[in-house]
């Protein structure tokens, strides 16, 4: 099956939420013209900035985008190189990433909580504030499903580890 490019990917989110591409336009705050270029596929690598505004609007994440054109890392636990690095570390080697991580994730919530608090608080770049809440709560979803990689990981190699004290 041929891969989707972005136009299609990003017109198939609008369209899901029922957008059209000209109300995508005004609430992105960019050309109607933009859009119909992305999604014609005319605009193969759209700008970083273009792909934030449009990001939230059509329920993909920003950062999702950014690996989608080639401009960012794919960072999900899904990614067949990060299953391969827990899959081949032993149960002690898990343990250790598994601490790290949650120690990783721990402190991402207390930064999300602190930037929420400002955003109340304080008078401060709204729309730059709002683009950091997200992008952590973003590495917080994605920490949390390699934790949980992780012990599923470190759950099949204690059972193969019975499995070979039983035979």
């Amino acid at each position: 099956m041929k891969e989707k490019y972005i136009g299609q990917i990003i017109a198939e989110a609008r369209e899901s939420k029922g957008i059209s591409q000209r109300k995508l336009a005004n609430i992105a705050n960019i050309s109607h013209t933009e859009i119909c270029r992305i999604e014609s596929g005319d605009r193969k690598t759209p700008k970083p900035k273009t792909l934030r505004k449009i990001s939230r609007p059509i329920g993909i994440n920003y950062n999702d985008l950014m690996y989608k054109v080639g401009l960012g890392l794919e960072i999900t636990p899904l990614n067949p190189h990060i299953k391969k690095h827990y899959t081949n570390m032993n149960l002690e080697e898990l343990e250790d990433a598994e601490i790290n991580i949650l120690g990783y994730v721990y402190n991402l919530e207390n930064f999300l909580n602190y930037c929420k608090e400002k955003l109340k608080v304080e008078k401060i770049n709204q729309e730059l504030l709002n683009y950091t809440i997200e992008d952590t709560e973003y590495l917080i979803k994605i920490s949390k499903d390699t934790i949980s990689l992780i012990q599923k990981t470190k759950l099949m190699k204690r059972n193969k580890k019975l499995m070979n004290l039983n035979d």
